[in-house]
């Protein structure tokens, strides 16, 4: 592709978005009927502000899902410890719930506007940020376009980039260059990440591991652990979590194989919590009892599935065993974080799709933290051999722990990375005074 066929492309992309604007709206309000909207907020999708702009320096930081927003709150800690606001947009429902558990009011939060010219420019004149840090992956051209119309820096951290992605990229080759050519600087996880995204066009690139390894450990409610460890008792237990359709199926045909050998309970925790009405229904089909947190259920003997549909409990799930398949790998594609219940103490199994997880994996594997599986009957024989063998799992359990500490660091160098562009901002804020609304 030429140089003015992407400009074309880039300039056709953007004049579609204002031609589709007016049915952003009731697209918009399908999603909130769908429950993926919050409805009382849906106008910040359009770059309408709910909340006052403070005075003095300003990141806007942006997480599209909760495993990113996970990835970027020690970051973010380190912005408010040197008194720069930070603006945090997040895309999804339950990424916003878990900003307001974790960070509260340290943090200003809004829901990401669309990725039309209006919205974009509607946001952009209200946040006036010094600077923009999206976590990963995803690139919004409407976006990168207006950030570098009013020259203010991109910066993305944590970057990674899937094979899948950087093969459509390379497709179009020149739009590629002209987007990733905006960006400040690129922070990648790992050396093939840099090389790829030096490869589309993004200069510099820089290497600092993966955010995910510095995050704290997932909290928990010590009381409802205790209580739930006195409900299950002895029965062993082992954990599906961040599933994708399916792979509930398959858990329920695992506990069922199991179930005669080893008595335990499964402790199934979807993606989605808004799937587990259709979920429980499944698994009452097949003749399996079912408990949900959110009903408050108590687990008792008969019990074979503990539904976790609640948010922001993953510490409490994961608490409760010391076996974990990682889901979106057997039915889904690209992987969930591993890193998670590894630093909890558990033995983490998981399918072979974890393109977005590679680097996580490879250093789990290799040290004998995680084990990949082909399929549900390699999955079910997996679950079985570590409940029944305590000395494998409890060495899975310390290989996964010992492998975590190993890849911290990645925070530092991330800062690092950063100082030109934040110690600036620092110096401002503290010759402002906080907690003052912009006039």
């Amino acid at each position: 592709m030429s140089k003015g066929l992407a400009r074309v492309a880039l300039a056709g992309y953007r004049v579609a978005g204002i031609v589709l604007y007016p049915l952003a709206s009731p697209y918009l309000a399908y999603r909130a009927y769908k429950g993926k909207e919050d409805r009382r907020r849906r106008n910040e999708r359009f770059g309408y502000p709910s909340a006052p702009r403070p005075r003095g320096p300003l990141v806007w930081v942006h997480s599209a899902s909760v495993g990113e927003t996970l990835a970027m709150i020690p970051l973010m800690r380190e912005f408010c410890r040197r008194e720069i606001h930070v603006l945090l947009t997040t895309g999804t429902v339950t990424s916003a719930e878990l900003v307001r558990t974790r960070l509260g009011d340290q943090v200003i939060h809004q829901y990401v506007p669309i990725d039309l010219k209006f919205p974009i420019k509607r946001f952009l004149q209200y946040w006036r940020p010094d600077a923009c840090i999206t976590a990963e992956s995803e690139i919004w051209p409407t976006t990168v376009m207006e950030l570098a119309r009013r020259k203010i820096p991109q910066i993305r951290v944590n970057a990674r980039i899937s094979d899948r992605s950087f093969d459509r990229w390379r497709r179009y080759d020149r739009i590629a260059e002209t987007l990733f050519g905006q960006m400040s600087l690129v922070v990648a996880q790992s050396d093939l990440d840099a090389e790829r995204f030096r490869d589309l066009g993004a200069w510099p690139v820089l290497v600092s591991g993966n955010l995910k390894g510095d995050t704290d450990p997932p909290p928990f409610d010590a009381d409802l652990v205790e209580r739930y460890r006195q409900e299950i008792g002895g029965r062993r237990t082992w954990a599906a979590i961040s599933t994708f359709e399916g792979e509930e199926k398959a858990a329920a045909k695992i506990h069922k194989a199991l179930k005669a050998r080893n008595g335990q309970l499964t402790i199934i925790v979807p993606r989605h919590p808004e799937r587990a009405d259709g979920i429980e229904e499944m698994l009452k089909a097949q003749g399996l009892v079912v408990a949900r947190r959110s009903r408050n259920d108590a687990i008792t003997p008969e019990t074979d599935i503990l539904l976790g549909d609640s948010m922001g409990e993953m510490g409490l799930y994961l608490r409760l065993t010391e076996v974990a398949f990682v889901g979106r790998s057997l039915t889904g594609e690209g992987g969930q974080n591993p890193l998670e219940p590894a630093m909890v103490g558990c033995a983490v199994l998981s399918g072979s799709r974890v393109d977005n997880f590679r680097d996580a994996y490879a250093n789990l594997v290799r040290r004998g933290g995680a084990r990949l599986v082909r399929d549900t009957e390699m999955l079910a024989k997996a679950v079985h051999y570590l409940l029944s063998n305590d000395v494998a799992r409890k060495k899975m359990i310390d290989a996964g722990q010992e492998t975590v500490q190993e890849m911290r660091g990645a925070l530092s160098a991330t800062v690092k990375a950063l100082e030109p562009y934040i110690n600036p901002l620092t110096v401002s804020a503290r010759l402002q005074p906080r907690n003052v609304a912009a006039q």
